[in-house]
């Protein structure tokens, strides 16, 4: 039998709330094995978690770590999933890169705005 952790370590062993955690699991993020009301997490789960917090970390929406989790159900060689994984990671990049864009051009336009301010300060 593999290693099984319980509610509390998968909420330790990620940092995360038991808020989140259900809320994963309610919307079909996670599949814990049930005994009566206690709830056991596999190495399956374990690792799509990790997928979900990496995906969250990057910007993902949950829909689209749920979708892209779901094509390895369909396709267990991976193959599918990758190709997925490559398309949404292209967009992702290059949303984060105008994002990006966006910030620095922020940060120039109040650093200057700074500058004019400290430089009408009397000496």
């Amino acid at each position: 039998m593999s290693e099984r952790i319980s509610f509390k370590e998968m909420c330790e062993k990620f940092d995360v709330t038991p808020r989140t955690l259900r809320h994963y699991e309610y919307i079909e993020l996670l599949f814990p094995e049930k005994e009566g009301r206690t709830r056991f997490y596999g190495a399956r789960e374990v690792a799509r978690m990790t997928l979900i917090l990496r995906g969250r970390k990057f910007g993902f929406s949950l829909e689209e770590i749920r979708q892209w989790l779901e094509l390895y159900d369909a396709d267990p060689e991976g193959r599918t999933q990758m190709l997925a994984w490559i398309e949404l990671a292209d967009k992702q990049l290059q949303e984060l890169t105008q994002r990006r864009a966006e910030v620095d051009e922020a940060i120039s336009q109040l650093q200057t705005l700074r500058d004019n301010v400290a430089d009408t300060l009397p000496d």
